[in-house]
């Protein structure tokens, strides 16, 4: 049976197992009729041109994982930000671990979703935000359909959240191929603040497919940062679904380190419904083998005096694939826009592919928007100079790369963050420096 036969059949046991309400169930089915209809992307569509999941798609995946299994804190703990205190939502195959987690629902809600959509008190907000800015493509659609767990935080209004939230999936490799659709709300109030590390770890050789929704609502006056970690196995696939909806003078930032897994898809999707508002997308991708992450990003900028910057550096080497695409857009009422993409690619390897294609939009005559992209190699000049001063080859191309990649990293907020990605970025390269933050 293929995979989306399997998924398709498997619907109407899946929703006889939960507690849901009409609304939700309406949702759901409509999301599976529209996943019926366009089923899997494939390389024939625009946004696919370069990514292809059939690969991926060819395992005999579980659905949904039955078995349940236990992991200890100290065989994770590496994966974990352990260095300052912060709240916890950990998932094991896609269900939720209350030994390895630290919630809350007291001044805020950092909890289940699986609780938010079954649980009156949550009706309001889910009523309000839930699917309401996510697409409806087929990715998405999927998701939408079997949604069941995931994280919901809520932020009340004048909130500044005192330590960062962590949301960690992990998946165990019960099942000979596992997929998981975990889905997060994330709902940040007017003048609030919150900071989320999120990351998904495979601790199996065995077939994973993670495919992920995050909506993201920011109100007035708001700010939210969001650090994404990708560095899974190499039997571990991503899609990455992630829409955010700004409101009059907020701020939201998305950082993305993809260092790892098979095939990583980041969508990554800002509409800016407000003015004076600034959204941040930056990442760092470090690749190896036959690794492939693909950044498709958008960014709409929908009213005037708004800011988007985009700043995206990928380093590939052996026969890895890089792929950007962003596209902005400017609205014609969006005047005084000021949109900023960059994307920069270092090709290590002759046999390493990049494909890039930045994209604007622009309808209104009153902006100041500007695009570029880069695909080159390391300097050599650059090299020579350090190795006439004693700097090994190795760790002079380990610095000059290092130097290449800061500029996303300077703008990292939470220290043990930096100093996580510095030493990952340093084992990527294969060399022990010590980088000074």
């Amino acid at each position: 049976m293929e995979l989306k036969e399997k998924i398709l059949s498997s619907y109407v046991a899946f929703e006889n197992g939960l507690d849901i309400n009409s609304d939700i169930h309406n949702i759901r089915t409509k999301a599976l009729e529209n996943f019926d209809k366009v089923g899997f992307p494939t390389k024939k569509l625009e946004a696919w041109k370069y990514t292809s999941l059939n690969s991926v798609l060819k395992n005999d995946f579980s659905i949904f994982p039955n078995k349940e299994v236990s992991i200890e804190l100290s065989d994770v703990k590496k994966y974990f930000i352990h260095d300052i205190d912060t709240y916890k939502i950990v998932f094991i195959d896609g269900k939720y671990s209350s030994f390895l987690s630290e919630t809350i629902h007291d001044t805020i809600d950092v909890c289940l979703m699986s609780s938010a959509l079954k649980k009156a008190k949550y009706k309001p907000v889910i009523e309000n935000y839930f699917n309401k800015v996510a697409k409806q493509d087929n990715l998405t659609s999927l998701n939408t359909a079997f949604a069941s767990e995931g994280a919901y935080i809520n932020i009340p209004r004048n909130v500044e959240v005192e330590k960062p939230i962590q949301i960690i999936n992990f998946t165990t490799g019960s099942e000979v191929a596992t997929m998981t659709q975990p889905r997060n709300l994330i709902v940040v109030e007017e003048n609030a603040h919150v900071q989320i590390i999120e990351r998904h770890q495979s601790l199996t050789s065995n077939a994973v497919l993670s495919n992920v929704v995050t909506e993201i609502f920011s109100a007035k006056n708001s700010t939210v940062d969001v650090y994404k970690i990708q560095n899974d196995n190499i039997n571990a696939s991503l899609v990455d679904n992630t829409y955010v909806d700004q409101k009059s003078n907020s701020v939201v930032s998305v950082h993305t380190f993809s260092f790892g897994g098979n095939i990583t898809r980041n969508n990554l999707n800002f509409y800016q419904n407000g003015e004076h508002i600034d959204s941040i997308l930056k990442g760092i991708t470090i690749l190896e083998g036959k690794q492939h992450v693909d950044h498709h990003t958008l960014v709409h900028h929908i009213e005037p005096n708004c800011e988007s910057h985009q700043d995206y550096k990928g380093i590939y080497n052996e026969r890895s694939t890089g792929v950007f695409n962003g596209k902005v857009i400017v609205n014609k009422e969006a005047q005084k826009t000021n949109a900023y993409q960059q994307n920069n690619n270092v090709l290590v390897s002759d046999k390493a592919t990049v494909n890039a294609k930045p994209q604007l939009e622009i309808f209104a005559d009153d902006v100041k928007c500007s695009h570029g992209c880069t695909i080159g190699q390391l300097d050599d000049d650059a090299l020579f100079y350090m190795q006439q001063r004693g700097i090994p080859e190795k760790e002079g191309k380990a610095l000059l790369m290092f130097a290449f990649a800061n500029t996303v990293l300077e703008s990292v907020k939470i220290p043990e963050v930096k100093q996580r990605i510095t030493k990952l970025i340093a084992q990527k390269l294969g060399v022990h420096i010590g980088f000074d933050l």
